[in-house]
């Protein structure tokens, strides 16, 4: 039950709600595409390693991966308005942090920060909603706005960076997003007007915080992409990798006996004695593993290889959710006629072909050739992301619905975390063993060659740009750009398997269960909305 300090009942007072969790959203989504185009000049700007920039999109997911169940728990125990302003301070401290960072390091502070934000926003925005708008077929119309605007922001996401990049330079991207620096972040603006006319709720009860089992969570997602991205830099031998992995799997471990034995846990494992859910759940997390570092190796395809500015790179990255979008606000009156596991494996054969068709890329694929393909894989994205909560939400029993929800989501953010740690270690470890024969093959040899290969090591494949070779500049470069290319032919062959497999796995698991249609309608449409794109580097 809910308790309120002022009422949404008025229809000014409803909109207002609902215009706040709009933009709460938006404010959320916006870094994750607005920073992904902006990798390439960030690395050139921060002489920042394939590892390091790994980090700049992980650093922003994994607070959301790790703190989004048990934020949606602190709006329910101490009110969801503190808790949205909260989330709102939070993306302003993160932008200020970034806008001020002289290093890399520097920046991962303030994506961390961000991502804490954005966790604590994405679900209390929805519960925001859920309170004003109680009529269940009613609330699924403001729910599809609120799904809008998350689209919204990654669509627009690169085309601001590629703007104020353009005139302003890499920081301004994190403040308001318009085309020329402004010194208030949106953030605090909505948390101003927020103050006035959000009304106070909580959830009458005696719920409780799950903080074992937040902390093992939290442990085991961090350690397993430090392990991950460390191991691709490095080696999966050395020493500090095996430790994050060790880790990763004792607080796995840890995480697994704690929710079991709690009276109250964060995510009950029960959930997963149902194949539908259990499948659903594997393709939400291997979906948005192939989709964030899909977007991660594009941006690095596009600047490093392509030598697209920021703008340039935008307007082709932008297809993808434009796209998505479009069918998404379809693909609700398609449910109600096509099985979810039909809509489901046909998603992900679409794109594991889509991902297929871009292992032809090369250096000078032009961007009609480019388009067409993104245009598929948005495609598939936008038939299947309406459905994939929906299915694990149905699957269970109606008093564990927002539970599956919510847990189906935080396994999509561990998978967009995960990404950019696999793909960039597949990425990295494909480039530097095909690079020696590339330079060989462009007629670089002994310390030239030597030199290239050592600072692509060191400092990423981008660095090698920075090198004077003279009249052999050209053709280290053209070596390089074909051994990315060996590597991005890899990372995309790899998520096209994966998608492959979760297809299968969705077309054996999963099974229709029309009695809970109705039941949970209300749940399905809050919890379909949840891509993170995208977060989405050398």
């Amino acid at each position: 039950m809910n308790v309120s300090s002022k009422t949404a009942a008025t229809p000014r007072a409803r909109s207002a709600v609902i215009a706040l969790a709009c933009a709460g959203v938006f404010v959320a989504y916006l870094p994750v595409t607005t920073v992904a185009v902006s990798l390439p000049v960030i690395q050139r700007a921060l002489g920042a390693s394939t590892a390091q920039l790994s980090w700049v999109s992980d650093a922003f997911v994994l607070p959301v991966a790790a703190l989004i169940l048990t934020a949606g728990v602190f709006g329910d125990v101490h009110g969801r308005r503190k808790v949205y302003q909260v989330g709102l301070a939070l993306c302003a401290a993160g932008a200020a942090v970034s806008l001020c960072a002289g290093s890399v390091q520097v920046l991962w502070a303030g994506q961390a920060l961000a991502g804490a934000g954005a966790a604590a926003l994405l679900p209390v925005t929805l519960a925001l909603i859920s309170e004003a708008v109680p009529e269940p077929r009613e609330r699924g119309k403001y729910i599809g706005w609120w799904t809008a605007c998350m689209m919204g922001a990654m669509v627009v996401g690169p085309l601001i960076a590629g703007v104020v990049v353009g005139h302003a330079g890499w920081r301004w991207i994190f403040l308001l997003p318009v085309p020329v620096p402004v010194p208030v972040p949106v953030s605090l603006v909505t948390m101003a007007v927020a103050a006035r006319l959000l009304p106070e709720s909580r959830t009458e009860g005696t719920r409780r915080l799950d903080w074992p089992g937040q902390i093992s969570a939290a442990v085991a997602i961090t350690a397993l992409v430090y392990g991950v991205i460390e191991g691709g830099a490095e080696s999966f031998t050395a020493p500090r990798t095996l430790i994050a992995l060790a880790v990763a799997a004792v607080s796995a471990c840890v995480f697994v006996v704690v929710e079991r034995r709690t009276d109250e846990p964060m995510l009950d494992l029960s959930l997963f004695r149902s194949p539908a859910f259990t499948a659903s759940t594997l393709v939400a997390l291997v979906s948005f593993l192939g989709l964030i570092g899909f977007f991660f190796v594009l941006s690095l395809y596009l600047g490093l290889v392509q030598q697209l500015d920021t703008w340039q790179a935008g307007v082709r990255m932008v297809l993808v959710n434009v796209v998505s979008m479009v069918l998404g606000v379809v693909m609700g009156r398609v449910m109600r006629r096509v099985s979810a596991r039909v809509l489901i494996t046909a998603r992900l054969l679409i794109t594991a072909a889509a991902l297929l068709s871009l292992t032809t890329l090369d250096a000078g694929t032009s961007y009609a050739s480019l388009a067409w393909r993104l245009a598929l894989l948005g495609l598939g994205l936008g038939i299947a992301f309406p459905c994939i909560t929906s299915t694990a939400v149905s699957a269970v029993p109606g008093r564990q619905a927002p539970m599956a929800a919510a847990g189906n989501n935080a396994f999509r953010q561990v998978g967009g975390a995960l990404g950019p740690a696999v793909l960039g270690a597949l990425l990295t470890t494909r480039a530097m063993d095909t690079l020696p024969g590339h330079l060989a093959d462009a007629g670089l040899t002994g310390g030239a060659a030597g030199t290239v290969v050592r600072t692509a090591e060191t400092d990423g494949l981008g660095a090698v740009a920075q090198l004077d070779l003279g009249t052999r500049t050209g053709r280290a470069l053209g070596a390089v750009s074909e051994a990315f290319l060996d590597g991005l032919h890899l990372c995309l062959t790899v998520s096209a398997a994966l998608l492959v497999l979760a297809a299968l796995a969705a077309a054996v698991l999963l099974r229709e269960r029309p009695d809970r249609t109705a039941t949970v309608a209300s749940v399905n449409a809050e919890a379909a909305a949840a891509p993170v794109g995208v977060s989405q580097r050398p």
